[in-house]
């Protein structure tokens, strides 16, 4: 039976090589046609029938030791497991719930620090973007630019991400339906990038809490583009702790399960090796102990779910 949502229809397909499923019409007909939404990153497929990828890392640069030695730690486990990562963490956080929370050692010095990381470890960096001014630099360092749930209608940073050339990582806003990201990945691949990923981070539920809705994973890959699983920020309680967010970290794994069941093409997971001692978003990051153990599980279930629903 097909699922029928505002906004949604279904289409037929020609093959299933062009075909993504939905037509998305955010107010008149409208399709947004892709081929089979796969592109790479370095030596990393992303999208289609590839394997499920990891973007994975500290919330926020803590100091050059600290970041080193996560993008290092968490390089060796995946390489181990055999699964394609991307490693993320901010410069600068800008959207901290209070004007006293730590926020990064900033541009200049944070993007010195991921490229050297980037040389070290030989892995792709992901990085948040939040002004235009910020994209041209980040876009010299970082091989995919994030933008941030809650700039996720910013036009003009839409399109300076889109034009710096580097792949682009769009996170749903909290505030946003799934079908409403057709808007944001059009203003994107109006400058001709199409190398675009979709992030689904949880929907706000009344006040300091987020749900998931596991329709949004198909309606965004319905889009034609990779789409990614934030999981740890879908635990997060935002504001929960007055001047910062709260978190319920033992959701962690079952929404892991959920979101891997459901088809998506990667997860994204802040780790941290300590999280009550760190300094952005602890309170939702999975220990790094607990990353092995995880993916384990998660790459049993991923393998099933792409032999049972071929893409």
């Amino acid at each position: 039976m097909a699922l029928l949502l505002p906004g949604l229809r279904p289409r037929r397909c020609k093959s299933r090589e062009t075909c993504i499923g939905w037509s998305v019409r955010p107010g008149g007909i409208h399709e947004i046609m892709a081929a089979n939404g796969q592109f790479t990153i370095g030596k990393i497929r992303l999208g289609g029938d590839a394997p499920l990828f990891l973007i994975a890392g500290p919330c926020v640069i803590e100091s050059e030791a600290h970041a080193t030695m996560m993008a290092e730690e968490l390089a060796a486990a995946t390489e181990e497991l055999g699964v394609p990562f991307i490693f993320k963490a901010s410069y600068d956080k800008a959207n901290r719930s209070s004007v006293s929370s730590y926020r990064g050692p900033g541009l200049k010095s944070g993007l010195k620090i991921l490229a050297r990381i980037k040389k070290r470890t030989g892995v792709p960096i992901l990085t948040d973007v939040h002004e235009v001014s910020q994209v041209e630099p980040a876009a010299e360092v970082c091989d995919i630019l994030q933008v941030p749930a809650f700039l996720s209608r910013q036009t003009d940073l839409l399109i300076a991400a889109g034009k710096s050339g580097r792949a682009v990582n769009l996170k749903k806003g909290q505030f946003l339906s799934p079908w409403e990201m057709s808007n944001a990945v059009e203003k994107v691949a109006s400058t001709g990038n199409e190398k675009i990923i979709l992030t689904e981070r949880g929907t706000s539920f009344g006040y300091q809490n987020l749900i998931v809705d596991m329709r949004s994973f198909p309606i965004l890959r319905g889009l034609g583009y990779p789409v990614v699983f934030d999981v740890t920020h879908s635990v997060q309680l935002p504001g929960g702790e007055g001047k910062a967010s709260g978190g319920q970290p033992e959701f962690i794994e079952p929404l892991a399960r959920a979101g891997t069941a459901a088809g998506v093409d990667g997860l994204f997971l802040e780790v941290h090796d300590n999280p009550a001692k760190a300094l952005s978003d602890g309170t939702n990051a999975l220990p790094l102990a607990q990353l092995r153990p995880l993916l384990q599980k998660i790459l049993r279930l991923a393998a099933v779910v792409r032999e049972w629903n071929p893409r």
